[in-house]
């Protein structure tokens, strides 16, 4: 596994016309759709129109019919047009027969969502899953089986189900072994502020994997950021020369299921994967220069930091926000993820406490400003100044908004968002970073998760999306958010350290 070797890409003219062609297909065919009753063929043809796939539909199924007033083609030769992309979702021993046909019919690619291969652990089914491999290697590419299949916002090419899934694409690629987890990753991106270039389930990965996967995505101009859920590898010593390539050039954050003995029995029913040793993989991880995170919400927060934070080292952040133990909690999980919280110089903290409430606040850094409700234009004053230390790589705002409940209830007021000043905040928040060129983070805590506080989430949603699309990251926790800092330096600095 720790044998490097050289390679040359997989990734040939051809294959990059496929993947293309794939991704961004001119006309799907959907084979499995019933004309009647529910069936994964019917869902993601339903999910493809509903999200707004800007090709054309087909559906397919032998006996013929109508869904929905949509003529359902008896066969592939039967529609009037070459094929890019087909989704099979049949019988597993239907699969076969299925796959070839669109082989014969020159199809560049199929995702094949049906179950029933090698995850069941039969005979039967490693056998179908065989037949696949051998027709792909005759000249089609396949995602699956046993997978949700491509979400491309730019094509609008949904997984199964995922017909609400954002349109805005981004710079994260995702290589999920699991679809679960890649359905899940894409609603969480839609409102956390991670967008993707593309995204890909690849189930039991019978031919399509993790590695060419990684390689397509490690060249592909759309893609900036790439995340990966992994559960087994087939070949571990050319993934691991292609990670340590790409990773030289693109943060590469791999979520390694399995890791632990339990997990690794889960993984092998789930798709027929083995876990592998969990200090091996730590090693290979760290050897190739890819970040590890543990676990979905994780990747989450430290793709969002990857994607909205300028690439570079950061060592030194301020934390300002009302409360102490906050500040005094930064600096003990600060130093866990490798950062440091410098204290600022006299001049810069005489100067910040001329804009906070006195007594009670302080301005060495964490910043503690006594009370949640300070304003906008004050924190703009204390960040500016902040700034003004040269060590200062980066800013952390940390705004209690749900303070402001028991605030509007005492002024009789029917709403927290008619005097939380959130929006002018990340107007001023936005100034302060254009103005200094360091980029600020903002960490918004709820404790109060009750049905009564339902208008504090409201708020806290509708915070996070106002500073989000001013480009500044949110997080809920002061925890994730150092953390992904801290994942973003690292990767960073590591970089540095071997020149590249």
């Amino acid at each position: 596994f720790f044998e490097e070797s050289c390679m040359e890409s997989a990734i040939t003219e051809p294959a990059r016309d496929a993947f293309d062609r794939i991704f961004h297909p001119k006309s799907v065919a959907v084979i499995g759709v019933s004309a009647s009753g529910y069936a994964f063929g019917t869902g993601i043809l339903s999910s493809l129109k509903a999200i707004g796939f800007e090709g054309r539909l087909y559906a397919v199924n032998p006996k013929g019919g109508e869904y929905n007033g949509m003529k359902i083609y008896t066969g592939l030769s039967m529609i009037p047009e070459p094929i890019d992309l087909a989704v099979i979702a049949v019988p597993a021993e239907r699969v076969p027969n299925a796959l070839e046909e669109c082989r014969r019919m020159g199809v560049a690619g199929v995702e094949i969502l049906s179950a029933g291969f090698s995850e069941i652990g039969t005979e039967a089914g490693a056998r179908l899953e065989q037949e696949i491999r051998d027709i792909a290697s005759r000249g089609i590419r396949v995602v699956g089986p046993n997978c949700f299949g491509i979400y491309c916002p730019q094509s609008g090419l949904t997984l199964l189900p995922g017909p609400d899934l954002s349109r805005k694409s981004g710079p994260v690629g995702f290589v999920s072994q699991s679809g679960g987890m890649a359905i899940d990753f894409a609603h969480i991106g839609k409102w956390m502020g991670v967008g993707f270039s593309k995204m890909v389930s690849f189930g039991n990965g019978a031919d399509l994997r993790e590695t060419e996967l990684l390689e397509y995505f490690g060249r592909d101009p759309e893609t900036r950021v790439i995340a990966m859920y992994i559960e087994g590898v087939k070949d571990g010593k050319r993934f691991f020369s292609v990670l340590k390539d790409v990773a030289a050039r693109k943060p590469v954050i791999v979520n390694k299921g399995g890791l632990t003995e339990a997990g690794s029995r889960a993984v092998e029913s789930h798709t027929a994967s083995m876990g592998g040793s969990k200090r091996i993989w730590e090693a290979v991880l760290r050897q190739a220069g890819a970040v590890q995170v543990g676990d979905l919400w994780e990747m989450a927060q430290t793709c969002l930091a990857f994607s909205l934070l300028p690439p570079r080292v950061y060592e030194h952040i301020t934390v300002a926000g009302g409360g102490g133990a906050l500040g005094v909690s930064a600096c003990d999980q600060a130093e866990l993820y490798g950062l440091n919280i410098p204290q600022l110089d006299p001049e810069i903290t005489k100067a910040i406490l001329e804009h906070l409430p006195r007594p009670g606040s302080s301005a060495k850094n964490p910043i503690d400003a006594a009370n949640p409700f300070v304003g906008p234009q004050a924190y703009r004053e204390v960040f500016l100044k902040a700034a003004g230390d040269q060590r200062v790589d980066a800013q952390i705002l940390i705004q209690l908004l749900y303070h402001y409940k028991s605030l509007s209830s005492a002024m009789g007021l029917s709403s927290p968002k008619e005097i939380a000043p959130y929006r002018q905040l990340a107007d001023e928040m936005k100034g302060v970073v254009d103005a200094t060129g360091k980029p600020l983070m903002l960490v918004v805590p709820n404790i109060k998760q009750g049905v009564e506080s339902m208008d504090i989430e409201e708020m806290i949603r509708e915070a996070r999306a106002i500073f989000l699309d001013r480009g500044i990251p949110v997080f809920d926790d002061l925890g994730h958010c150092l953390r992904a800092l801290g994942h973003v330096s690292r990767y960073y600095a590591l970089r540095r350290a071997r020149g590249l």
